[in-house]
């Protein structure tokens, strides 16, 4: 067999290194071609490494949060050559198989001592579906229950004693720190939080009346037919690419290093995203050139690619203005 290296790809124009946030296979695995091997990230958008050859995994080439250059070796695979025609011909034929052994009876799993112990703060009690449901209806944390079964579980006695007496003992007293290392999304989210305590931070309150515009969305939707629903954010983007030619100050962005001012003509917006890892931001692209309708289905695209992990590097970057998602 020979040894092969998978290094890591160049993911995207500009792009010199990637952070490592996830690991899909471990030294020893067997991999077969196209699985994924790990999954890096840049700019916020997550690749998926996938494996050239089939073969066992033989060593990993680096740490989860740890950032790798393009073209730095990922994973080394030692990999399966697949038999030619000779080797065919020449492999002996398999012995016959030798009859099965009968199984050997499994052991008994060893008798749980029945001790009953002090209530474990944060760790789900054993107890009967039965219990859970009665402790449910009384309003009690099992949590708060010394259980008085086999291995502490919880009984319907113990129930009764808790009702009569309260907690067997009082708050336990908690200890220690735990140590959580930022990476991917997460980092990512922090290093633009940290940097965006740089920027002077001005904060301007209106009250405007939108009575005709929520008249107006509504008369829409009622006769939208299968084009997506208006909610305001579609109003709020039309807004703002007929306010921004006038105020073209707000459309920019301002270099600090170079002391300079951008001013950007398209209305490339920002759509502020919650996911599961956190909060995204996707690009809608000349927003200016898009209706209501179109805007609304766009938004709606981008919305769901980032919340399923499916957005591209180039759907998260570029933005010319930001706005927070008022429902989509």
């Amino acid at each position: 067999m020979a040894t092969g290296s998978i290094r890591v790809p160049d993911v995207g124009e500009g792009v010199a290194e990637v952070e490592l946030v996830e690991w899909h296979v471990k030294p020893g695995d067997r991999v077969r071609e196209d699985d994924v091997l790990a999954a890096v990230m840049t700019d916020k958008a997550t690749v998926e490494i996938p494996s050239l050859w089939s073969g066992t995994v033989v060593s990993l080439g680096g740490e989860l949060g740890q950032r790798l250059a393009v073209g730095t070796v990922l994973v080394t695979i030692e990999r399966e050559q697949e038999a030619g025609p000779e080797q065919v011909a020449e492999k002996a034929p398999e012995p016959p198989a030798a009859p099965p052994a009968s199984p050997m009876p499994a052991a008994a799993p060893p008798p749980v001592a029945a001790v009953a112990g002090p209530p474990i703060v944060g760790a789900d009690p054993l107890a009967a579906p039965s219990v859970r449901a009665r402790a449910r209806a009384e309003g009690i944390d099992l949590r708060q229950v010394r259980g008085s079964g086999p291995a502490g579980r919880v009984l319907d006695a113990d129930l009764d004693a808790f009702l009569a007496t309260g907690p067997a003992s009082s708050p336990i007293r908690r200890g220690g720190t735990e140590e959580i290392r930022v990476i991917g999304l997460r980092r990512k989210i922090a290093e633009r939080m940290a940097a965006a305590a740089t920027i002077p931070q001005i904060t301007l309150v209106e009250e405007v009346d939108v009575g005709a515009v929520e008249d107006l969305r509504a008369a829409m939707n009622a006769d939208r037919g299968a084009r997506p629903k208006l909610t305001l954010l579609p109003f709020v983007a039309a807004a703002l690419c007929r306010a921004l030619p006038d105020h073209p100050q707000m459309n920019a962005h301002y270099d600090h290093a170079a002391g300079l001012i951008t001013r950007h003509r398209a209305v490339h917006l920002g759509i502020a995203t919650q996911t599961e890892g956190g909060l995204m931001v996707p690009v809608l692209r000349h927003a200016e050139t898009l209706g209501l309708f179109a805007t609304a289905a766009e938004i709606l695209r981008l919305a769901e690619a980032a919340r399923t992990g499916k957005a591209t590097r180039e759907a998260l970057a570029g933005s010319t203005i930001t706005v927070s998602s008022l429902g989509c």
